[in-house]
């Protein structure tokens, strides 16, 4: 099997206003928050996308790192069951597949995506979480898959938040339906690092400058190349990951590396993803 996975042009979006969300852009960085603390950031229709919009807009700048935020005592409580209180199964199925393209979206973006959980992240929201290419949460934060303690398993979240902690731990999460703290979720790998509340900013905004250095087309190949064969089994991967890594290797970005390395200097990146 040989899989090319190639950095296409980025959307042209329009700038667009956001009813639910706060997008503020700080050098290379855009944070994304949530702002609907109301409604406990519910994930409702409008909501998923008005997340999708923002993630394809920052995803056609020259930003290289993106940070998923909230505000509100609650980070997301998921999906705003009001959305589905007697909707028809067309009603419903566009709105699993609206969740679906935002969730899709996050991973097929070039930057690189970090969660910043300040507090409960509960079924799509744990699944936003889940789905994020890097998260960290506030020792006080919390994650649940709670549709096991009522009438609507978590079916959809279990996808992302399965790929992250496995298949024995994501089970105990959607059966139970009892929560995780955030040192049990660092444990498991639901999220990279668990950090005392007054950390949690510093700590988050340091990893994903650490993540992101280096070239940026270079960090969006290799984003794109992770997605692409993690789920394949090793021989395929292997054959997806060797055309990427060798198609890698003879761009500019790549070339410059190398021969800076060789030098002994500083090199200079001009590639854009």
């Amino acid at each position: 099997m040989h899989t090319n996975v190639t950095i296409g042009p980025k959307r042209e979006t329009e700038p667009v206003t956001h009813q639910h969300l706060l997008v503020e852009r700080d050098g290379p960085i855009t944070t994304i928050t949530l702002n609907r603390p109301e409604k406990r950031n519910a994930l409702a229709l409008d909501v998923l996308v008005e997340l999708t919009d923002a993630f394809c807009e920052v995803a056609a700048t020259d930003a290289t790192g993106v940070i998923l935020a909230a505000n509100g005592p609650v980070f997301s409580a998921g999906h705003n069951f009001a959305d589905m209180a007697g909707a028809d199964l067309d009603s419903v199925r566009h709105l699993f597949a609206v969740c679906t393209e935002m969730m899709d979206t996050v991973q097929s973006m070039p930057q690189v995506v970090i969660a910043r959980v300040h507090a409960l992240a509960t079924a799509a929201g744990c699944q936003l979480v889940a789905t994020c290419d890097l998260a960290v949460a506030a020792e006080s934060a919390g994650f649940a898959l709670p549709g096991g303690k009522g009438g609507l398993f978590c079916h959809t979240p279990l996808v992302a938040v399965s790929r992250n902690i496995g298949r024995k731990r994501a089970l105990e999460m959607a059966l139970t339906g009892d929560p995780i703290d955030a040192a049990t979720a660092a444990e498991w790998g639901l999220i990279n690092h668990a950090v005392p509340d007054a950390e949690l900013d510093a700590f988050t905004l340091d990893l994903l400058r650490r993540a992101t250095r280096g070239s940026a087309f270079s960090k969006a190949a290799g984003k794109r190349g992770f997605y692409a064969q993690v789920g394949l089994d090793q021989s395929a991967a292997y054959a997806l990951a060797m055309d990427v890594m060798s198609t890698s290797a003879v761009t500019p970005d790549a070339q410059e590396g190398i021969a800076a390395f060789l030098d002994k200097r500083k090199p200079n990146f001009t590639q854009q993803p």
